[in-house]
């Protein structure tokens, strides 16, 4: 559903130093410095697919997501939505495209999400057993049925987000653009939003790019990732796949009888592994993975265990070790 092939885009901004003199200097000459927010970028996303877009500020998400919804033109490259142009706008792409961006709002902010829903089923001629049907579904699978009157300006930000989830789907698009949807949510927000999200695909299999700075939100909506970093895409695959490549070591946590302490260093840990923390009640230890169950077994021998778990590295730490290496390798 989503082709691109050599997507860049190149913005040129003013850079003047600081001071009286220098503003003056640029009335005459104004330095301009060319800024790469994207480039060179190449995938394929299919129908039913919710891949991760993850990067760090100033990345590029936000940039790559507002080209393939046709909000910017790109500098070069190529790149197709539903066969369409996005750029070019084609009235036929947009009654099948949604944007969802978590920090900006299209609902009306001093009339009831129900009233502004209307407004959407003419722009989007939806006809009305559909609209009905569609805006049933979504107000019920989220919960907010009895806050389709209530002005949105007085509703909650997890309620809010979830009228603007209804307002983006209401017509049913086959590709599906989320720009940090669960920013600034509760925890019990977050979670219902990624729960609607998996039941939505499931029912109605659109393709969907997901970018994100919360890491569960990826864990849970997302197997594959695309990591940029500073523009460009450093990493197209699987999150297992990120995992059983670049997670070199597993995490032994072992939870200490009082009787017990680790204080006693009936063994040098630092011979094991990365010791993260060494307590009187608990051992944190970075192992090699195929030193896993040696290290275990050694740990179990030395001191009173209550409780011991073996974990995968935090998702989060792999990829900022994949970003890292990726610049080594630059510089």
């Amino acid at each position: 559903m989503i082709e691109v092939d050599h997507l860049s885009k190149t913005y040129y901004v003013h850079k003047k130093a600081p001071g009286l003199a220098a503003s003056i200097r640029s009335l005459f000459v104004r330095k301009r410095v060319a800024k790469e927010a994207v480039r060179d970028a190449s995938f394929r996303i299919a129908g039913g697919e919710i891949v991760g877009l993850i990067g760090a500020n100033g990345a590029g998400k936000t940039t790559l997501v507002k080209m393939l919804a046709g909000i910017i033109y790109p500098t070069a490259g190529d790149a197709t939505v539903l066969g369409y142009t996005p750029w070019k706008r084609d009235n036929r792409l947009r009654r099948q495209i949604a944007l969802i961006m978590g920090q900006k709002a299209q609902l009306w902010w001093d009339l009831p999400a129900g009233d502004s829903f209307l407004l959407l089923k003419e722009i989007y001629q939806i006809p009305a057993t559909s609209f009905r049907e569609n805006l049933d579904y979504l107000s019920k699978v989220l919960g907010v049925q009895s806050e389709l009157h209530v002005q949105v300006r007085r509703l909650s930000l997890g309620e809010r987000m979830k009228m603007e989830l209804i307002a983006a789907l209401l017509h049913r698009p086959r590709v599906v653009f989320l720009d940090e949807p669960t920013i600034g949510l509760d925890l019990t927000a977050q979670r219902a939003i990624r729960d609607f999200i998996l039941e939505y695909r499931e029912a109605h299999r659109p393709a969907m790019i997901v970018t994100s700075h919360y890491m569960e939100d990826i864990e849970r909506l997302c197997e594959r990732i695309l990591i940029l970093r500073n523009g460009e895409i450093v990493y197209d695959g699987s999150l297992r796949e990120v995992v059983d490549t670049y997670a070199t070591h597993k995490l032994i946590v072992a939870h200490l009888k009082k009787s017990e302490g680790a204080s006693e260093k009936k063994l040098d840990l630092t011979e094991l592994g990365d010791v993260e923390e060494q307590t009187d009640d608990v051992i944190r230890l970075q192992v090699a993975r195929d030193r896993v169950a040696a290290t275990a077994s050694r740990i179990l021998a030395s001191y009173s265990v209550a409780d011991l778990t073996i974990e995968e590295i935090e998702i989060g730490a792999i990829i900022e070790r994949i970003q890292s290496a990726q610049e080594s390798t630059n510089s």
